[in-house]
């Protein structure tokens, strides 16, 4: 007969017990050298998202094929797709589509009687860092039925809020701190980026300088792991593909690059002149008043109108850029694909789709790049250099002018062509579409949505002042479970073997703090035998190195916490009474005050 599980778990248990009673002193030994800091654990929960972030992908790209199946019945790029399809079919398909999509959106109403955003910015810049999960799934949902049927929008948008969102809820489910909760939906972020695009540095730098403001150092190095983590994982699906494929070409003569000085001038005022159109069409659609479900399908109409004379508005535009990279179309073709594409993506986002508008900004960069060299080329300028190459740097600086970020356009185009050859117009580019781009039109398209909110960016500027009202109440902990003056030294020993602190505070019968003992100072006492039963807390604790009061700010708390290795910082209710109330976890005013001041540095330079 078959012991129950119940006996033979508690069997196990017990051995495990004898045996630390038996071995105690070597598991202390073990157990003194392994001190997990705060910035390795954080590097922890950065892979884990990053795995998120690879599986929110696959869960993306499994149900696109789904989706587009069952619309489709195919697989495959939208565009390639709709070129195969008859007139009704492209009409019917993004209009149903959107109409599905909508009533998506407006199930997220339903399921969020709590007013939580779940913009990934407002929550990292006026927020906790909590996302709703039922909501940012649906919008997920939502995202892929309308990028599945024809939609003019990004993919990057679902997944990285997908992503971001589950991230965000592992770190509420761990109940854990603000501060960590924003890194979570940043490491989100970028794993789901990088996972986009197969760019681990861009979606990296995505998420440092876009969604946290900040490359300082202790939430850069969880970005960037997070973001390597992620790619490895879709790498082992997909393996590595350049996505777009640029003829390579040699610059080495500086008469090459006014040219595109001339070309970022174009693509600023281009990307200015789009995010005010997408402002005009968002603004447009909402004096309507009509449902989000009739919006969106009135968007999938017009867009399947478009399509009948430019199938390839469809989707996010990959295929129609690489087509514009590796051929010399017309300049007639160009022009009617650019105007196509931008009026099908203004009224897609418009009218409320959910998604990124990253690849369609990628498209309309090609367009105006190649049409720009085009035109070099026969007014018999520049005739040396390639079409495709023009192509590319209109990418890149139309992307710049839009996100004011010349740095994450520059990398992006790097790690989505894998060609350096293009490299020095492209940064040349970029810089000058970007300069003229914050001079047409001041917000990029990430803040835009932010402004309309009245959540002003300069509130990062604003942490520091009110990081010195914050007080040690209002972020302190439960005190680390406290032994008495008199506990025993095997007591001790059992106490730091089965918690992860390696300081234990001690207090006197009336629970006053009286001292703390440290692991390492059990080191001396191990070569002792039965003596050691004598020994008790009192006569191995040290003096308290700090003790905080919960009506300290944290600015006068951080000397304090500088001035000492406690990773939680004991808080009595005051100096003369003593009594332990609290801890201050020291990685959380630390994190606290260097994102204050990181965002008040970020806002000044």
């Amino acid at each position: 007969m078959e012991e129950p599980p119940s006996k033979t778990a508690k069997r196990h248990l017990g051995a495990i017990h004898t045996l630390l009673k038996r071995y105690w002193k070597s598991a202390l030994e073990i157990r003194r050298h392994l001190k997990i800091t705060e910035e390795a654990f954080h590097l922890l929960l950065a892979g884990t998202v990053g795995i998120i972030g690879g599986g929110s992908a696959l869960l993306y790209y499994y149900g696109n094929d789904l989706v587009k199946y069952i619309a489709l019945r195919a697989t495959g790029d939208v565009a390639e797709v709709a070129k195969t399809l008859g007139p009704v079919h492209l009409i019917l398909t993004p209009t149903i589509g959107g109409l599905v999509a909508g009533l998506a959106l407006l199930l997220v109403r339903r399921v969020s009687w709590k007013k939580t955003s779940t913009n990934l910015l407002e929550v990292v810049v006026a927020g906790d860092g909590r996302l709703p999960f039922r909501a940012g799934f649906l919008k997920t949902v939502s995202s892929i039925i309308s990028i599945s049927t024809g939609a003019s929008i990004g993919r990057e948008g679902s997944i990285i809020q997908l992503s971001s969102t589950l991230a965000s809820k592992w770190g509420q489910l761990a109940n854990w701190h603000p501060y960590r909760l924003r890194l979570l939906v940043a490491c989100g972020a970028a794993s789901g980026m990088a996972a986009a695009y197969n760019a681990p540095v861009a979606g990296a730098v995505f998420a440092a300088q876009i969604v946290l403001g900040s490359f300082s150092m202790n939430l850069f190095a969880p970005i960037v792991f997070s973001s390597v983590i992620s790619c490895i994982v879709l790498r082992g699906f997909f393996g590595i593909e350049q996505l777009y494929h640029v003829p390579d070409f040699d610059f080495t003569e500086l008469g090459q690059l006014p040219w595109f000085l001339l070309l970022g001038i174009v693509s600023g005022a281009l990307g200015a002149v789009f995010l005010k159109l997408l402002k005009l069409s968002e603004a447009m659609f909402e004096r309507t008043r009509w449902p989000i479900y009739i919006r969106m399908s009135v968007a999938g109409l017009c867009v399947g109108l478009i399509a009948l004379a430019f199938p390839s508005v469809w989707g996010n535009g990959y295929t129609a850029n690489n087509q514009i990279l590796s051929q010399s179309p017309e300049l007639g073709f160009l022009f009617g694909l650019f105007a196509a594409k931008l009026v099908a993506t203004l009224i897609t986002v418009g009218a409320g789709t959910v998604g990124g508008v990253f690849t369609p900004t990628l498209l309309l960069g090609a367009a105006a790049g190649s049409a720009f060299g085009t035109t070099l080329h026969q007014l018999g300028f520049a005739e040396a250099l390639p079409t495709g190459t023009f192509a590319m740097v209109g990418m890149g600086s139309v992307l710049a002018a839009t996100t004011h970020s010349p740095l994450l356009a520059m990398i992006m185009l790097l790690e989505m062509s894998l060609n350096y050859s293009a490299m020095p117009p492209l940064m040349l580019s970029c810089a000058v579409a970007t300069l003229v781009g914050r001079r047409l039109h001041a917000e990029s398209v990430y803040t835009e949505s932010l402004r309309r909110k009245n959540l002003e960016i300069e509130f990062e500027s604003k942490k520091l002042g009110e990081a010195t009202k914050r007080k040690v109440g209002d972020i302190m902990h439960a005190p680390v479970p406290p032994m008495l003056h008199n506990t025993t030294f095997p007591e001790i020993a059992q106490r730091f073997l089965t918690s992860s602190h390696n300081f234990l505070p001690v207090v006197d019968s009336d629970e006053r703090l009286v001292g703390v003992v440290a692991l390492q100072d059990l080191k001396e006492h191990l070569s002792a035998g039965i003596e050691l039963n004598s020994v008790i807390a009192y006569d191995i604790m040290r003096p308290v190195p700090v003790a905080l009061t919960p009506n300290q700010t944290l600015v006068d708390a951080l000397p304090a916490a500088l001035s000492t290795d406690l990773r939680y910082l004991p808080v009595v209710n005051d100096k003369r009474d003593n009594r332990l109330v609290g801890a201050l976890v020291k990685a959380e005013i630390l994190g606290f005050l260097s994102e204050a001041i990181a965002g008040g540095h970020t806002h000044e330079t």
